[in-house]
């Protein structure tokens, strides 16, 4: 991949290669088990689109808004986590073919690199897989069992006693991580921090954001805003809950310009630290 991005901040500007963009920041050194890295990526229209939503009320994903310049810096950043925050949505999702498998790192030749740089680094070749889950209801693929991925599920204290049963008869270890039904940001962290993982890479939606955030958990955005006004009077964005004041407050760490797309339009790759 040739590709090219402008650097905009900081300073010096100058292209430079979109290929190695986000592995050169070394996330997977940033955190420690005391102290573990939590980051998130999302993707927006300059309106705050991150979805629109369908008539009966299922979201779904504009092909105008994706890019692979885009997806290539999220499986960057992917390669670098300890591991993968998702949630029982995604994997139903998954199931019922409405979304690709992006549970596993280099698993095609154009990203075979990816793999070869966590080995590189020390790093296991899969991360572990948390599912974040108040219904417990959703399935499992079996490329999880195929890559010997580690793979927790994690829900409230007060999930569904039978339903937990049933994910532990079969071998997979339940944690909760919130004081009801839904996954809190605060407690997950804490308990995953504990096994030693050091960097947490959010893929989950905007919920989990929300609760990360409002927990003080959160280290880092990034986000990719394309140059396009969506619209829709129904739509998603990244702010489902009430105000969030000063911790909504993030500063800029970088800004990179892409031009080429989508649709010639260009898209701005963004950097956030949270303040503390």
């Amino acid at each position: 991949m040739n590709q090219t991005v402008s650097r905009l901040y900081p300073p010096p500007h100058e292209p430079l290669p979109l290929h190695g963009l986000y592995l050169g920041l070394h996330l997977h050194e940033l955190g420690s088990p005391e102290h573990p890295f939590v980051y998130a990526n999302f993707l927006s229209s300059l309106d705050g689109r991150i979805a629109l939503e369908k008539l009966n009320g299922d979201s779904y994903l504009p092909k105008s808004l994706t890019t692979p310049a885009d997806f290539r810096l999220f499986l960057e950043l992917q390669a670098q986590a300890d591991c993968l925050i998702t949630h029982g949505g995604y994997l139903r999702s998954l199931s019922a073919g409405k979304l690709g498998n992006i549970l596993h790192i280099g698993q095609r030749e154009e990203t075979a690199d990816l793999l070869q740089w966590r080995v590189e680094h020390g790093l296991n070749p899969q991360p572990v897989i948390v599912v974040a889950s108040a219904s417990l209801d959703f399935p499992l693929p079996d490329s999880i069992h195929e890559h010997s991925q580690t793979c927790l599920i994690a829900t409230g204290e007060n999930a569904d006693p039978a339903k937990v049963g049933q994910w532990r008869d079969i071998g997979y270890e339940v944690i909760f991580a919130g004081k009801d039904r839904q996954v809190e940001g605060g407690p997950l962290v804490d308990i995953l921090a504990k096994r030693g993982l050091r960097s947490h890479y959010l893929i989950a939606g905007p919920d989990m954001l929300d609760t990360l955030l409002r927990d003080g958990k959160l280290s880092r955005l990034f986000q990719t805003i394309t140059h396009q006004l969506m619209g829709g009077q129904g739509f998603r964005t990244l702010s489902p809950g009430p105000e969030y004041g000063p911790l909504g407050h993030l500063k800029l760490r970088s800004l990179y310009y892409d031009p080429s797309s989508p649709y010639d339009t260009g898209q701005w790759f963004a950097q956030f630290d949270v303040n503390e």
